[in-house]
């Protein structure tokens, strides 16, 4: 049986945890990729084209718009950030998962116009928890840690649009709990459909 993979979408405020759930979300599912995004912004030290985005120049970037080759993109503080819709494609055909790690600004774009996906929301037990792990980070100023908690708390405003929220309380916890919601999916008759008239065409072959 030839199965298509799922589109995974999966979104949280900064500091919910989103890095180190999908981390491990990798590392137990071979079923499971990681779409890579586009970006015009310059590599920060330690990243690798490819590996951690795919760095491309404004003209380069601007030229996919143009040719429908992305399937989100948004723009942020002077940089374009996108998703490039050949990869997915490839992957899923292959009948791998793949997770899209987006904001929700791009994430209600996708959700806009795609059906076939599955959109999971990373929540933070309260603001108080959130606004530690950004201090315990130590790389945030006080204004840019203002910042965040004030776009997290739009974000929470519009966890409403996804399929499922996610607690992060415990990481293991949270990763199980995606874990079951993937393994779920899988088994609806939307995508288990082909299977069963497969074996309904070998019964009447019997």
């Amino acid at each position: 049986m030839n199965k298509r993979g799922m589109l995974i979408v999966l979104s949280g405020p900064s500091g919910s945890g989103k890095g180190t759930i999908i981390k491990s979300l990798l590392q137990q599912r071979e079923d499971t990729v990681l779409s890579i995004s586009v970006t015009t912004r310059d590599p920060r030290p330690g990243e690798e084209d490819g590996i951690h985005y795919f760095f491309r120049t404004r003209e380069d970037f601007e030229r996919m718009i143009g040719e429908n080759a992305l399937l989100e993109y948004a723009e942020y503080n002077g940089n374009y950030y996108g998703t490039p819709e050949d990869a997915i494609t490839r992957w899923l055909n292959q009948g791998k998962n793949v997770l899209l790690e987006i904001e929700v600004q791009g994430a209600e774009k996708v959700m806009d116009f795609r059906s076939d996906l599955v959109s999971i929301f990373i929540t933070i037990p309260s603001m108080t928890e959130l606004e530690r792990r950004l201090r315990d980070r130590g790389t945030e100023t006080e204004d840019k840690i203002r910042g965040r908690m004030e776009v997290a708390r739009r974000e929470l405003t519009r966890a409403f649009r996804y399929d499922y929220v996610v607690l992060n309380d415990e990481v293991e916890l949270a990763v199980k709990r995606i874990n079951t919601i993937i393994d779920a999916e899988q088994m609806r008759y939307s995508r288990m459909e082909n299977y069963v008239l497969e074996v309904l065409d070998d019964v009447e072959t019997h």
